[in-house]
């Protein structure tokens, strides 16, 4: 049995950005509210998706923009974000292990309580973040 490598290129940043989208895009808590936002939009939003990764993973600064911003609105809670972790965290284990791949697993986790606590400090307060 060979056992996965870890993240070294951006090939490997695709393949873990297409495999986890693909769950989340079929997942029945999280596909509706993704395919809703993204809507036909999924090429566009999986180029983003390639070029933060790299930026945060292997150090290549790729991507500009604000994270947060669009997902500011979202109808989820802490429920979806534990799902999105698990899909997450599935994709790493199912392709890759090592360093890089232990920084991704603890950046997302990070990631996902920021936007969460983010998230419910405008949803407690009905507003929206500066753009």
């Amino acid at each position: 049995m060979e056992h996965p490598k870890d993240i070294q290129s951006l090939e490997d940043i695709k393949l873990l950005v297409n495999h986890f989208y693909g769950l989340v895009r079929q997942d029945e808590m999280l596909g509706p509210i993704f395919n809703g936002v993204i809507q036909d939009r999924w090429p566009q939003h999986l180029e983003k998706m390639y070029s933060f990764w790299q930026t945060v993973l292997l150090d290549q600064h790729t991507y500009e923009g604000r994270p947060f911003p669009p997902h500011a609105q979202l109808p989820v809670d802490q429920t979806h974000f534990q799902r999105w972790i698990q899909l997450f965290y599935q994709t790493l284990d199912a392709h890759f292990s090592g360093a890089v791949a232990d920084e991704a697993r603890w950046r997302a986790a990070r990631m996902a309580e920021m936007f969460l606590s983010k998230i419910q400090y405008y949803q407690q307060r009905g507003s929206v973040p500066l753009l």
